[in-house]
């Protein structure tokens, strides 16, 4: 070994052991399942996390392909490029021409970035054993499937992908679906998915040298404070219903009076059949009462690939149960024609027995709608209640209208990415805009000493009459 080298591993072992890791960056400088994601507040040390870990397999594993990913260059440059320049000074050699680090063993880091989402596919192709996706809320979940595709090699090299996060941002949901909330789909394994939730309080060498970014994180406004103070990722900043809150809108099951007018909205495409079955009473009030979410987005229909129109039909009709229904409402593209046939996914779903009802297009407006719905008013006796509630079982409708922002360009509407949050709110959209008619009392059988018969006449109110009105 030559004099620089010898230099360069004595070197590189002072850099490796510079900064004593607080617990939770030894415990994902130790985890070793394929998928560990670090983070979930600021100031949580993840960005040194990423480079004393990279330099440390770059020095472990001669040979070894790993590549770090932040959004932009700028960030890239700052948080990631400039310190490791100066902490592997003598170790390995940065080249600006392709963004990486070589090291005398042959060992590389490369580092890139994605402006947009198809930059993502710059990467198809090529091979790394290690990927870091730093600040990974900040990519779409097709950037990340893209990404994990490129994680393999013919080697013995261990093959990882870290990633660090903070609530919040497009990437928000698909990362609380997999480390958080732990829900998979389709192949993906509960033991290759680990996740090390990190604060502020953690790391106690930024605490220790910047007293005042704890106290900058404390007054911020109470959604954004729990999110980046606490990790919180029920919170969403920029959220689109900032109305919705679980513990007002989300009730328990109970039995739909038979005389409550049903109506069920849908949204269609192979990607997701969105329907839900709506229950209104004699107030005008409604309750979301059973959903239908199956589609490519979660692997559901035939082969995993969604449903076309008369398997989304039979699926529909077979949730419906035979109930009465006043309107099957759907949005207007789906009465345009197809050019293959002449005719429209609306004719199609006739044909199959579901009369679809158009409804209208305008988002903005349609959002506005929702909103109402949403909003508390005066019941009857004072309180203050939402028009509209849902049933806990309509579990995908809950998430996404607790996930879904607002577009950056208007915020008066809805985001379109990720795209899978909007299937379920733009069901929701079609029956808010829509006019629907409340209930009518039903009439109640009250018998008549002087004829021993029974004579109909209205009822002032159902409710609190379990035996004069039926339930199903």
């Amino acid at each position: 070994m030559s004099g620089t080298k010898r230099f360069s591993a004595r070197r590189a072992e002072r850099v490796w052991r510079m900064g004593e890791p607080n617990p939770k960056q030894r415990a994902f400088f130790l985890a070793r399942s394929r998928f560990v994601a670090y983070g979930g507040a600021r100031g949580g040390g993840k960005s040194w996390a990423v480079r004393k870990k990279a330099a440390g397999l770059a020095l472990r594993y001669p040979g070894i392909r790993i590549l770090i990913l932040r959004r932009s260059f700028p960030e890239l440059r700052e948080n990631h490029i400039l310190p490791m320049r100066a902490d592997l000074a003598g170790i390995a050699l940065y080249k600006e021409s392709d963004k990486s680090f070589l090291f005398p063993t042959g060992s590389r880091i490369l580092f890139g970035y994605c402006d947009a989402e198809s930059d993502v596919l710059r990467y198809q192709g090529q091979e790394y054993d290690v990927i870091f996706l730093d600040e990974a809320t900040q990519f779409t979940e097709f950037q990340f499937l893209t990404l994990t595709a490129c994680l393999r090699g013919a080697n013995a090299l261990p093959k990882r992908f870290y990633l660090t996060c903070n609530p919040g941002g497009v990437g928000h949901e698909w990362v609380k679906r997999l480390f958080v909330e732990r829900r998979y789909r389709g192949a993906e394994r509960a033991e290759d998915y680990t996740f090390i939730p990190a604060t502020v309080y953690d790391n106690t060498a930024l605490l220790a040298q910047d007293k005042g970014y704890l106290q900058m994180l404390q007054n911020l406004p109470e959604p954004q404070r729990r999110a980046w103070l606490d990790g919180c990722w029920d919170l969403l900043e920029g959220r689109f219903f900032e109305e919705f809150d679980r513990s007002v809108h989300v009730r328990a099951p109970f039995a739909i009076p038979a005389h409550w007018r049903r109506y069920v909205s849908i949204d269609y495409g192979m990607d997701m059949l969105a329907a839900y079955w709506f229950a209104v009473d004699e107030r005008g009030r409604a309750v979301v009462y059973r959903e239908l979410c199956e589609g490519r987005d979660n692997g559901k229909g035939e082969g995993g690939r969604g449903h076309i129109i008369s398997a989304a039909a039979a699926r529909l009709l077979e949730e419906n149960r035979g109930e009465r229904v006043e309107a099957w409402l759907a949005p207007p593209d789906l009465w345009n024609r197809r050019q293959e046939t002449g005719r429209s996914a609306a004719e199609l779903f006739a044909e199959q027995g579901i009369p679809l009802t158009r409804t209208g297009n305008e988002r903005v407006a349609g959002w506005l709608a929702v909103r109402e719905w949403l909003a508390p008013r005066p019941d009857e006796d004072g309180a203050m209640r939402p028009r509209l509630t849902v049933f806990a079982g309509c579990a995908e409708l809950i998430r996404c209208l607790s996930s879904v922002c607002r577009d950056p360009k208007n915020p008066e509407d809805v985001a379109l990415t990720p795209h899978p949050l909007t299937h379920a709110p733009d069901a929701l959209r079609g029956f808010c805009s829509w006019w629907i008619s409340p209930a009518d009392r039903p009439a109640r059988r009250a018998h008549d000493l002087l004829t021993d018969d029974f004579t109909a006449r209205p009822a002032p109110s159902p409710l609190g009459e379990g035996d004069r009105w039926r339930v199903i």
